[in-house]
C-alpha cells in the first residue's frame, strides 16, 4: 500500500529499548477531506527519513498491521499501526506540464440572452 501527500512532521529518533529505534513521520494527503497519517519507521527504516523535510510532497510504501490485547479487567482492545519500509520523493509536476504545447484559446461565445435565473436554478443552495 501506498500514502501520498505532504510532510507535515519529521519526528526524531527514540530508542525504545537496547534493541528498539523507531522514527515517526506525518504525512497529510492531498484530498477533499485531507487526513494527518502518521507512519512510523522501525530499525534500520528510521535512515530512510535522514533527507526529507517538512513541506515536500511524497509517497511513503506501507504496511498495516494490527494486534488484540487484553487487560487486566478482561477487555479485549485491538490496536493499529502503520509501518512505512519506502519514502520516495514525488517530482513536481510543473516542469512537464511546460514541456507540453499550449492548448489553443477558447473561442469567444455571446453570452445568452433568453437566460431567467429563477428558471435554470436546480442548484440546492
Amino acid at each position: 500500500m501506498e500514502v501520498s501527500g505532504k510532510v507535515k512532521v519529521v519526528g526524531g529518533e527514540q530508542q525504545v529499548s537496547p534493541t528498539f529505534k523507531k522514527r515517526e513521520l506525518v504525512v497529510t494527503t492531498d484530498e477533499q477531506y485531507p487526513q494527518s497519517i502518521m507512519i512510523e519507521f522501525v530499525q534500520d527504516k528510521c535512515d530512510l527519513l535522514n533527507n526529507v523535510t517538512v513541506g515536500e510532497d511524497v509517497k511513503v510504501s506501507i504496511n498495516l498491521g494490527g494486534r488484540e490485547w487484553v487487560n487486566p479487567q478482561g477487555e479485549t482492545k485491538y490496536f493499529n499501526s502503520i509501518k512505512g519500509w519506502r519514502i520516495e520523493k514525488n517530482q513536481a509536476a510543473a516542469p512537464a506540464a511546460q514541456a507540453m504545447p499550449p492548448m489553443p484559446a477558447a473561442e469567444a461565445f455571446a453570452p445568452a440572452t433568453d437566460f431567467k435565473e429563477e428558471e435554470h436554478d436546480d442548484l440546492p443552495f
